[in-house]
């Protein structure tokens, strides 16, 4: 029976300590999954509506380049991850890359991921980018620590 890995990511240094972690301590016959979740911005992006304040539609465009880039980072992220992974003997074939746009929320969307009977291991860096905000709201890593219970849960500092 095949095992398999999830490690969720964004483009922090905890995330790349996640996955150098599973790198170097774990067998290379798992299957891994990186997984990110990012903005679904097209809608906001797209909107011409007159109600939007005048301030936001002169920013529109910039915010919009902005939410683009992000993308782009995660992505760029996690394939260097994969190259980590592949460069320590995993399998190309058995490292996937999965980016999903936001849905419920950054920690029930990999919640949710992590709860399909798929994943024996979830992996993932102890803080993100939230910074202050993760002190009055809860981190991502909490979150996901008390809403999987599907799989075991490795926290990375």
């Amino acid at each position: 029976m095949k095992k398999h890995i999830l490690i969720a990511s964004d483009d922090s240094d905890n995330a790349l300590r996640a996955i150098v972690f599973v790198g170097s301590y774990m067998s290379n016959d798992f299957e891994v999954t990186l997984f990110s979740v990012v903005p679904d911005t097209e809608t906001l992006c797209s909107m011409k509506s007159p109600e939007l304040t005048a301030y936001f539609l002169e920013q529109q465009s910039a915010f919009c380049v902005l939410e683009d880039k992000k993308k782009e980072l995660l992505s760029t992220a996690l394939k260097k991850g994969r190259h980590h992974l592949v460069g320590c003997g995993f399998d190309e074939n058995r490292v996937k890359i999965k980016l999903n746009k936001i849905d419920k929320g950054v920690a029930r969307d990999i919640i949710l991921e992590a709860n399909k009977p798929l994943y024996d291991l979830v992996v993932l860096g102890k803080r993100g980018h939230a910074g202050i905000r993760e002190f009055f709201l809860g981190s991502i890593s909490q979150k996901v620590l008390h809403g999987v219970h599907k799989s075991t849960i490795l926290l990375v500092d």
